[in-house]
């Protein structure tokens, strides 16, 4: 399957979007998300994590994320 140049930047602003609301501050959205998936193993840090790698490959971001140790 390909992607239109023009839907990948989209995509990838999109999960930029999500990511960066994610890092909000969002106290309930980790408990939420906990709540959702059924597993503790599964946190907002490795979503946000998953977000910039999807978002990397779409071009939507120069990987620098990837290789920095999150504060968190």
């Amino acid at each position: 399957m390909t992607l239109d140049l023009a839907d990948a930047a989209e995509l990838a602003e999109l999960l930029q979007f999500l990511r960066d609301w994610f890092t909000s501050g969002h106290d309930d959205l980790n408990a939420s998300l906990t709540e959702f998936v059924g597993d503790t193993g599964y946190d907002l840090r490795e979503l946000r994590g998953d977000l910039d790698r999807f978002a990397f490959l779409l071009g939507g971001n120069d990987g620098e994320s990837l290789f920095q140790l999150d504060p968190s």
